[in-house]
């Protein structure tokens, strides 16, 4: 029996500001589980946009990203409502399986040293 494909993947950056008290009103703990609900999650570093904090990147599973779908940035994600939109996004496929949902357009952003495309 063949192995389960590889699911989308989600990075949430904790570290400088990012998950840290800078960023009040936010359950940091219960963001990262809440997302490993939906996919495996991996903790980064500081991912250069701090000024989004907190930020969450949605990887696409290997067959989209051979297909070319590319990582979907996300930023100011403070809200509890935004991590069960992301949640559910994942869930249906994520980047090249499924569109992304209108809302999480509104927290799009720009990875480091690149310009938001329209």
């Amino acid at each position: 029996m063949p192995a389960d494909p590889v699911p989308c993947r989600i990075v949430v950056c904790r570290d400088c500001c990012c998950g840290s008290p800078k960023v009040t009103g936010v359950d940091h703990a219960a963001q990262i589980e809440r997302l490993r609900t939906a996919a495996p999650v991996r903790v980064s570093d500081c991912l250069d946009v701090c000024d989004h904090a907190n930020v969450i990147v949605v990887q696409p599973s290997a067959e989209h990203r051979a297909a070319g779908a590319r990582p979907v940035w996300l930023g100011l994600v403070n809200d509890p409502d935004a991590t069960e939109d992301i949640t559910a996004w994942v869930r249906a496929g994520g980047p090249g399986a499924a569109p992304l949902p209108d809302i999480l357009d509104l927290y799009s952003i720009a990875p480091p040293g690149r310009r938001r495309v329209p």
